[in-house]
C-alpha cells in the first residue's frame, strides 16, 4: 500500500471513530418512549440511557490513557472499538439487562475515542495535527445531530430494532476501517515514552488540574443546556415541536466552530480568541433566556450564540491535551485525566440542576449558577493559555 492510500485510510479511520462519538447517546432520547413501551423499561431507569455513558467515561477515562502508553493507544482503540460495536448490538435484545449492559459497553468504547483519538492524531500526524482533528470534531456533532433527527423517524416508519441497528452500522464500519489502517500506521514509541514519564502523574500535577477544571465546566454546561433547554423553552410558552427546534439549532450551532478552532489555535492570540468567544457566547445566551423572551427569532440567535460557545469550548478543550503536553502518551493520560474528573461533574449537573428546578418551580437559579459555572470555565482557560506545558 503506498504512503498516499495508507494516509487516507487513517484518516477515514479517525473521521469514522469521530463519528461513533456521540452518536450511539444521541440516537437514543427521541426513542425512548418506544424503548420503554417495547421491553418495559421502567420510567426510573430510562434516564439511566445517557447517564450511564457519561459514568463509563469517568470511570475507564483514566484506564484508556494508562492502557494506550503501555500497549500503543492504536491498539487500545481498537479494543474500545470492539467493545463500542458489541454493546451497540446488545441494546437489540429486547430485555432491560442487556440494554443497560449495551449501554456500559457503548460508554466504554467511547471513552476509548475520547481519550486516545488526540494523542493518536498526534503521533501518526504531527505536522497536520490541527487539520486531522478538526475531522473528528467536525464529525461528531454532525453524526450526533443525525442520530437525533433520524432515530425516530426511521422507528416510526420501520421497527425500533431497525432504527438501533441502523444506525449502529456507524460502528462496524468504524471498527472495519481501523481494523484495515492499523498495519498502516506509524508503530508507537510505546517504551521510550513509557520509560521517559512513568513518574509523571498527571493526577499529582497542578496545572492538569486546571485542564481537568476546565473540561469539567464546560461539559456540565454543554451536557445541562442539551438535557433541559427543550424544557425550559418550553416552560416559557414555546410548543414542543418549537422547543425541539430551538435545542436543533443548539446542536448544529456548534458545527462551524468544530470545524474552525483547531486552525484558529495555530494563529497568534488565536486560544485567547477562542476561550473569550466560548465563554461570553455562554453568558450572552444565559442572559438571554433570563429575559424569558417567547420571540421566536430572538431565541433562535440564543440558540446558535450558545451553540457555537459549546463547539468552541469542546473543541479547544482537545488543543488543551494536545499542546500542553510534549508527547502522544503525555496527551493520552491528561486527556483521561481531565476526562475522567469532567465527566462525573457533566453526570451529576443535569440532575441537580433539574432537581433545583423542580424544588423552586423556576430555571431562574439554574441559569445564574450556568453563568458562574461559564465565568469559571472562562478564567481556567486564561490561566491554561499562559502556560507552556502542565509540567512546566
Amino acid at each position: 500500500m503506498t504512503k498516499k492510500r495508507s494516509t487516507w485510510l487513517i484518516t477515514l479511520g479517525i473521521l469514522l471513530v469521530g463519528a461513533n462519538l456521540r452518536l450511539p447517546i444521541t440516537m437514543m432520547p427521541p426513542i425512548l418512549p418506544m424503548l420503554e413501551q417495547a421491553i418495559g423499561l421502567p420510567a426510573s431507569l430510562s434516564g439511566m440511557i445517557t447517564t450511564i455513558p457519561l459514568l463509563m467515561f469517568a470511570i475507564v477515562s483514566p484506564l484508556m490513557g494508562r492502557w494506550g502508553s503501555k500497549h500503543g493507544n492504536e491498539a487500545v482503540l481498537l479494543g474500545a472499538l470492539i467493545v463500542l460495536a458489541v454493546g451497540s448490538y446488545l441494546r437489540l435484545i429486547p430485555v432491560t439487562w442487556a440494554v443497560l449492559l449495551g449501554t456500559c459497553g457503548i460508554g466504554i468504547g467511547i471513552a476509548g475515542g475520547n481519550v486516545l483519538l488526540p494523542a493518536i492524531i498526534k503521533d501518526q500526524f504531527p505536522t497536520s495535527v490541527a487539520a486531522k482533528t478538526t475531522l473528528y470534531t467536525t464529525m461528531m456533532p454532525l453524526a450526533a445531530s443525525f442520530g437525533t433527527a433520524a432515530a425516530s423517524p426511521i422507528a416510526k416508519h420501520t421497527s425500533l430494532t431497525a432504527a438501533l441497528g441502523g444506525l449502529s452500522v456507524v460502528g462496524i464500519f468504524g471498527l472495519v476501517v481501523w481494523i484495515l489502517a492499523l498495519p498502516q500506521m506509524r508503530k508507537p514509541q510505546v517504551e521510550a515514552t513509557g520509560q521517559h514519564t512513568a513518574a509523571r502523574s498527571m493526577w499529582r500535577t497542578p496545572k492538569a488540574w486546571i485542564v481537568l477544571a476546565y473540561f469539567g465546566l464546560q461539559s456540565i454546561a454543554y451536557y445541562s443546556f442539551v438535557t433541559w433547554l427543550p424544557t425550559l423553552w418550553h416552560a416559557a410558552g414555546f410548543s414542543t415541536i418549537a422547543a425541539g427546534n430551538l435545542a436543533t439549532v443548539f446542536q448544529l450551532s456548534g458545527l462551524p466552530l468544530s470545524m474552525t478552532v483547531p486552525m484558529i489555535a495555530e494563529r497568534k492570540h488565536g486560544l485567547a480568541a477562542i476561550n473569550l468567544f466560548g465563554g461570553l457566547g455562554f453568558v450572552l445566551g444565559a442572559l438571554g433566556l433570563l429575559t424569558g423572551s417567547t420571540n421566536l427569532a430572538f431565541n433562535v440567535v440564543l440558540a446558535a450564540v450558545m451553540g457555537a460557545a459549546s463547539g468552541a469550548a469542546f473543541s479547544i478543550c482537545i488543543i488543551f491535551f494536545q499542546k500542553r503536553t510534549d508527547s502522544a502518551a503525555d496527551t493520552a493520560r491528561l486527556s483521561g485525566m481531565a476526562q475522567s474528573g469532567g465527566y462525573v461533574i457533566a453526570a451529576i449537573g443535569p440532575v441537580a440542576f433539574g432537581m433545583i428546578s423542580s424544588a423552586l418551580g423556576s430555571w431562574n437559579l439554574v441559569i445564574w449558577l450556568l453563568l458562574a459555572i461559564t465565568v469559571g470555565m472562562f478564567l481556567c482557560g486564561l490561566a491554561i493559555i499562559r502556560f507552556r506545558s502542565v509540567f512546566d
